[in-house]
């Protein structure tokens, strides 16, 4: 059977093909097409190369993937696939020499590849891989112990559950299991919203795939073949949300010469050879930048060098300098320790035809560490933590460790856990729950707790209601803020009106509330302030760390995300919050608010400025179900909000829903390259269809069309 590709009236791929290997090479060649733009950006930040035609702004982060050697593990691990699973291995290299057909194809129909000047370059093996490590790399938050040192230095240990929080915006979702208890079908259901940076193109892919071994819908990672995150086959459904696990350490190396020879000093109290060479990151329109990539015993050493740091050359002992650099650090993550991405999981997923299957394919996962949920026809349920997670000293979890000391070891991997379902409801929303032994910092636990109040209101749901659970808006964390307003008195006119709107407020970050503008307006500046105060002067000008790894060092981020904890806790250092609050009140009522969205704005990322869009004022806010984060403080405007939603209904699978926040198309000016926007916007998600008949959009055999008839195809769709 040659591979054929349906699109829905959304532009959707559908994909029907012979085998598994026929259909993992449609979906790449079908990938190339409709996104080459965004894949090819994908390869290049995965080998480091992305600054060579997008231009100084990306070297940052080319320097840090040459550095953590990510292109390198990506080769290992893909060279132990081929070794202990080789059908796994033969399915992705089938899916990159899809990519490989496609790309000059899609390359003609995208105009950012003229605009750049780049010319496709030719996927290998093991480029799923490394776009894969590429875009999880930071979902572990490991930057955040470099934050906690710097606090403990600056303020002492006490100090740093006051910033305790779920960083600055790298990971989260929400995601939620009702049995069919619960559900007008009594069958289950499984709805969510992964949250992570809006980028556009869109980071999930919406399509369809079928071979007699299995037909599934879901929402795939571009570059990535399967459907690994979010998927419904004709009998069982899974979704993740990130776990919040800790299982990245940082370890502070010393490092000598011994003649040409470079050593770091390890646990044993022996000095032994390190691994070193040179890279050259390409800048367009800059000079070079050369590289020093070193790996030790533990790890690559992403932070320092032999050049600049402390305990190098000859290895001084000191462990900070004067602005508190800790000189070499050296990152170790899993993927690099054991060569396994976890790419094993992705078949028997798409096989999977119950619980029990998921459960399995899970045993096989790596990274990221995720909360899993699944449902099946049958009425079984999975609520559980998949990934690896290493077992070690606990001062590894919280802070930087010394390589030299022993006691830091890796010592196994803990059991994953799991977690049950309680009166028909399993909520999953980077709080602490199941995966709580293996974590250090969770969301706080609003989103959770909404969504399970919500939840339980009702006991009869239809799936298409679940909208209203990813659209909800309120924002429990105002109460302390709101409360030291209420306690506020002998304000000018103009502030006591102003107080008057955030006491009758509804608490609910609507885009045309006027109350949430103004609580929006006082809660910037009572952060930028408590930011100023010189107690906090310490952590204002952090080290020099890499670029790349700062906004997890930002002051402003921190203070705007932990407000809560600051405002409640019981001293602060002898601050007068209550002044603070006041002088953002009055600060606040000397200007003209206007209402949310005004200023709350999507902000989506983009490789290239490209086509300017005058993107729409958002509801929601960091802390609401609808999860669009701005960084109180600093900007009102939103990077980082659902990249997706879903609502996968057991009971029928055309009766599930989804809906991306742009549309399935990469190529700016078609007709799918928005289209999902004003639906994603206003709440509202698309239909499902997997009946083939139904599919009366582009039907054509995908593997072997010409170029011609591609854009004829897609033109005659378009229209």
């Amino acid at each position: 059977m040659t591979a054929e590709l349906y699109r829905d009236p959304w532009g959707i791929p559908h994909l029907r093909a012979g085998s598994a290997l026929e259909l993992a090479h449609a979906q790449g060649r079908t990938t190339a097409v409709d996104r080459a733009w965004q894949l090819e950006v994908e390869r290049h930040r995965a080998r480091g190369t992305s600054a060579s035609f997008l231009g100084a702004g990306e070297a940052a982060w080319d320097v840090f993937v040459r550095r953590a050697r990510l292109d390198d593990t990506a080769r290992r691990c893909f060279a132990a696939l081929e070794r202990q699973d080789p059908e796994t291995a033969e399915w992705v290299v089938a899916y990159v020499d899809g990519v490989n057909e496609g790309l000059a194809e899609g390359a003609r129909r995208t105009p950012e590849f003229a605009r750049t000047g780049l010319v496709p370059g030719r996927w290998e093996p093991w480029t799923p891989l490394g776009v894969w490590l590429a875009t999880h790399i930071l979902f572990a938050g490991f930057p955040a112990k470099l934050w906690r040192e710097e606090v403990v230095r600056r303020l002492g240990a006490d100090a740093v559950g006051l910033f305790a929080t779920d960083g600055p915006g790298t990971s989260g979702s929400n995601g939620w299991l009702v049995t069919g208890e619960r559900t007008v079908t009594g069958q289950p259901v499984i709805a969510g919203d992964p949250h992570r940076f809006i980028e556009d193109p869109g980071v999930y892919q919406q399509i369809h795939l079928a071979c007699p071994e299995f037909d599934v819908v879901g929402l795939a990672v571009p570059g990535v073949p399967g459907i690994a995150h979010f998927a419904q086959t004709e009998t069982v459904a899974w979704a993740i949300t990130n776990a919040m696990a800790d299982y990245q350490d940082l370890y502070r190396e010393r490092l000598r010469r011994t003649g040409e020879v470079l050593e770091a000093l390890d646990p044993d109290g022996r000095w032994r050879p390190v691994t070193r060479h040179m890279e050259t990151v390409e800048i367009a329109g800059g000079a070079p930048v050369e590289v020093e990539v070193i790996e030790t015993a533990r790890g690559p050493v992403v932070i320092g060098g032999t050049g600049t740091d402390h305990g190098t050359a000859g290895g001084s002992g000191r462990d900070a300098d004067d602005r508190g650099a800790v000189g070499p650090v050296s990152l170790r993550y899993p993927p690099r320790v054991t060569g396994d991405l976890g790419f094993s999981a992705l078949l028997p997923l798409l096989r999977a035809r119950e619980v029990a299957d998921v459960d399995r394919a899970f045993d096989l996962w790596a990274e990221p560490v995720n909360v899993v949920q699944a449902a099946d026809t049958a009425g079984g349920v999975l609520h559980r933590v998949a990934g690896r997670v290493p077992v070690r000293a606990e001062d590894n979890r919280t802070r930087i460790v010394a390589a030299w000391e022993p006691g830091h070891e890796w010592r196994g991997w803990h059991e994953m856990p799991y977690g049950t379902v309680e009166d028909g409801i399993a909520v999953m929303a980077n709080q602490r729950g199941p995966a709580t032994p293996l974590g250090v910092e969770f969301a706080p636990p609003h989103r959770a707790a909404r969504i399970r109040d919500l939840l339980a209101s009702r006991t009869a749901w239809p799936a298409p209601d679940m909208a209203a659970v990813h659209m909800d808006t309120h924002l429990a964390s105002a109460v302390p803020l709101i409360d030291h307003v209420a306690a506020l008195g002998g304000l000018t006119p103009r502030a006591a009106e102003l107080r008057g709107l955030l006491l009758l407020w509804d608490r609910r970050m609507e885009a045309d509330s006027a109350g949430a503008a103004a609580y929006a307006a006082v809660r910037n500046g009572v952060v930028r302030r408590l930011a100023a105060h010189p107690v906090f002067a310490a952590l204002a000008d952090p080290p020099e760390y890499p670029e790349v790894l700062r906004p997890w060092l930002a002051l402003l981020p921190r203070i705007g995300f932990a407000l809560e904890n600051l405002l409640r806790a019981e001293d602060l250092y002898g601050i007068d919050r209550a002044g603070l609050v006041r002088a953002a009140v009055e600060e606040a009522a000397a200007r003209p608010l206007g209402v949310w969205g005004d200023s709350h704005r999507l902000a989506p990322w983009r490789a290239t400025a490209g086509d300017a869009y005058d993107e729409p004022g958002l509801a929601g806010d960091h802390d609401c179900v609808l999860c669009t984060s701005a960084v109180p403080g600093l900007t009102d405007l939103s990077v980082r909000g659902p990249a997706a939603r879903y609502v996968w209904d057991l009971a029928d699978r055309d009766n599930s829903l989804w809906v991306v926040p742009f549309g399935a198309s990469g190529v700016p000016g078609s007709a799918h390259h928005r289209d999902q926007l004003p639906l994603w916007l206003a709440g509202e998600l698309v239909p499902v269809r997997t009946d083939w008949d139904r599919l009366t959009g582009e039907r054509r055999p995908a593997p072997h069309t010409t170029p011609e008839s591609v854009r004829d195809d897609q033109e005659n769709h378009d229209h």
